[in-house]
């Protein structure tokens, strides 16, 4: 490598966003300030009212960006010419989590479901299951059901089943999910979707699951009364039950030749899925991490604390160094996010990648959010402070989404070149 090329290289990384989606950002930033951050303890208290002043007001809004990502669905991405759409909603899950981390769970759109369905479906099957969110009057919500009570992280632990009915040419669903974020709000209190995962063969393991395709009202489909949680309590967390929940044959995500045949293509085309939804699960840590910082330097502040980042390290007080530290996790979490992010809009794969901003993150928003209730003393530990909120909001983002553990274990295989068997 020649002298210049060091130069060359650090004049083509770019931290500024650019101005357009800058300007797509405003108006969700105004609803981020004035509706989701006022009523963030109101919805906290109340766990199973749902938030409709902010799901009213952001429904248009993301009417409008899935009419938008509709007509790019075609597009071919680039170095030459990255995909803005993925920075977008990176920006904005960091930016409504900010707000508030629960109402964001709450909003309106494809979210997990239209992700699966953007990731592993076929041409066809994206326009038959997402034009809904492009052009619905009422708010519409996307899902996906993974995690069963006896399979979490281990899928090929996976129960619930889809035999295939030869007389009516239709699947058969049978098992329970839990943990499901927007179970209710796709399923029956709107006209939505879930991507459910299912076994067509339970002794084939991963080789055996496939990614069906659940429309809102389907006979056989049972939605529990919401779940009592933590944090993110706008949220809705449901338990769903399969029983004999027949839907129709061409509802398997990608062709329709995977259905018949044990191979990994089904489980590979659904791990798409984390790619893309790891580094929002990220980006909303950062959210919610940026928030705590900003009340907790806020706090300090009127008492007379600030931070001089110009003294050493050595001369700074104990709560100057841990604001200092929690300053540094946020932006190293942030950083990776973004660099998984490119990867993304740039058309390459980002599994490593991803796995590591979601690892970085979950474990800095919680250290974030409890060193902001550490340093506000008994005041932070109130509920008159949102810092305590935020702590409880925190710990989601280092479970959901493949857990800490899980996603240390890609790293690893990665980067060891380790298979999964001998790590196991």
């Amino acid at each position: 490598m020649n002298a210049a090329a060091p130069e060359k290289m650090a004049a083509m990384i770019s931290f500024d966003i650019p101005p357009e989606v800058l300007n797509q950002l405003e108006p969700y930033a105004h609803l981020a300030r004035t509706i989701m951050r006022p009523q963030a303890r109101h919805y906290d208290e109340q766990e199973h009212e749902r938030p409709y002043p902010f799901i009213h007001a952001i429904w248009p809004l993301e009417r409008a960006r899935h009419q938008q990502l509709q007509a790019h669905a075609a597009q071919e991405f680039t170095d030459d010419e990255p995909d803005l759409d993925v920075l977008f909603s990176i920006l904005l899950a960091e930016l409504l989590s900010w707000g508030d981390a629960g109402q964001f769970l709450a909003r309106p759109g494809g979210r997990l479901g239209g992700t699966a369905v953007a990731a592993a479906g076929t041409s066809a099957q994206k326009v038959h299951f997402l034009e809904r969110f492009a052009h619905s009057d009422a708010p519409v919500w996307g899902a996906m059901a993974i995690t069963e009570p006896d399979a979490g992280s281990d899928n090929s632990a996976m129960r619930t089943t889809a035999v295939l009915d030869p007389d009516t040419n239709e699947w058969v669903l049978n098992g329970q999910k839990i943990f499901i974020t927007s179970g209710a709000l796709s399923l029956v209190e709107s006209d939505g979707i879930c991507i459910v995962w299912a076994t067509v063969e339970p002794n084939a393991g991963r080789q055996g699951i496939k990614s069906f395709v659940v429309e809102a009202h389907t006979p056989g489909v049972s939605v529990s009364p919401g779940m009592d949680k933590l944090g993110i309590r706008a949220s809705d967390t449901v338990i769903i039950n399969f029983d004999n929940a027949r839907i129709p044959y061409d509802h398997v995500l990608g062709d329709l030749e995977v259905q018949t045949q044990n191979t990994t293509r089904g489980f590979a085309g659904a791990m798409k899925t984390f790619d893309a939804s790891r580094p929002a699960v990220a980006a909303s840590a950062v959210g919610i991490a940026r928030a705590a910082l900003e009340l907790t330097k806020e706090a300090l502040a009127a008492a007379g604390i600030e931070l001089d980042y110009t003294r050493p390290r050595h001369l700074q007080t104990a709560v100057e160094r841990d604001l200092l530290e929690m300053e540094a996790q946020y932006k190293t979490a942030w950083l990776l996010t973004l660099k998984a992010t490119a990867a993304i809009m740039h058309g390459r794969t980002n599994r490593l990648d991803a796995s590591m901003c979601k690892v970085r993150a979950g474990t800095a928003v919680v250290f974030v959010t409890q060193k902001a209730v550490e340093l506000l003393g008994p005041f932070g530990y109130t509920r008159a402070a949102l810092v305590e909120k935020l702590m409880r909001d925190a710990k989601i983002n280092d479970l959901y989404e493949g857990t800490r553990q899980i996603n240390l274990l890609i790293v690893a295989r990665a980067l060891l070149g380790y298979s999964r068997r001998e790590l196991k």
